[in-house]
């Protein structure tokens, strides 16, 4: 048996017989354009980053949320995971997707009390677009689905404020109970305006939202 004494010598000799490739090192310094930066700042994300855009994976979680001073009631849940909203707003399909599922939510909820001449469905003014957008497709194919009008443009917005948004009012429904959706809510700022409007008149209000847009 060889002696552990040698063993250790012949590995000592080979550990001696190879070489490390020299590493130069430069001095560190700051690149040109981050001199006299606080590298500490908070960093504000650019418009078209995708990388932290909010996301959903359609994992059923009907919520009653209280927020911008009114409840709202949601089939999804935002997620770590998923789809993008701009995916999600960029697929055609997703439109019968979102109408189904709230068609389907609506009728348990109002049950034998949904019928036409005491319901109504509207939804929020539209900002950037003069077609009709997402949310415009969704209550119009939910309204075709429990057979009740739907009413396009009942309100306009005065600006482009996303919070705190002023609207106006263009077309009063005549039905005294008004579904008003909206395809995702995050602050709730838009709901909480449209139901500023509409309880002038009376109306008995109920927000329906597809993603509930906060954790």
């Amino acid at each position: 048996m060889q002696d552990t004494g040698d063993t250790i010598n012949d590995i000592g000799a080979i550990l001696e017989s190879i070489e490390v490739a020299p590493v130069e090192v430069g001095v560190l310094g700051a690149p040109a354009s981050q001199e006299g930066k606080d590298i500490f700042a908070e960093q504000q994300r650019k418009g078209w980053d995708k990388s932290v855009e909010a996301r959903c994976d359609f994992t059923r979680k009907v919520r009653l949320t209280r927020r911008g001073g009114v409840f709202f009631i949601s089939i999804w849940q935002k997620s770590i995971f998923g789809r993008t909203l701009t995916e999600i707003k960029a697929d055609d399909s997703m439109v019968q997707f979102f109408a189904d599922n709230t068609a389907d939510l609506i009728r348990q909820i109002v049950g034998k009390h949904l019928c036409k001449g005491c319901w109504a469905i509207c939804t929020a003014p539209k900002r950037r677009h003069l077609t009709k957008n997402f949310a415009t497709r969704i209550s119009e194919e939910i309204a075709r689905q429990l057979k009740i009008p739907f009413y396009e443009d009942v309100a306009f917005c005065k600006n482009k404020q996303r919070i705190n948004a002023e609207y106006t009012l263009n077309i009063l429904p005549q039905e005294p109970n008004i579904i008003v959706f909206d395809d995702f809510v995050t602050t709730g700022s838009t709901i909480g305006s449209m139901y500023r409007l509409l309880s002038q008149y009376d109306k008995n209000i109920l927000f329906f939202t597809g993603i509930n847009n906060k954790l």
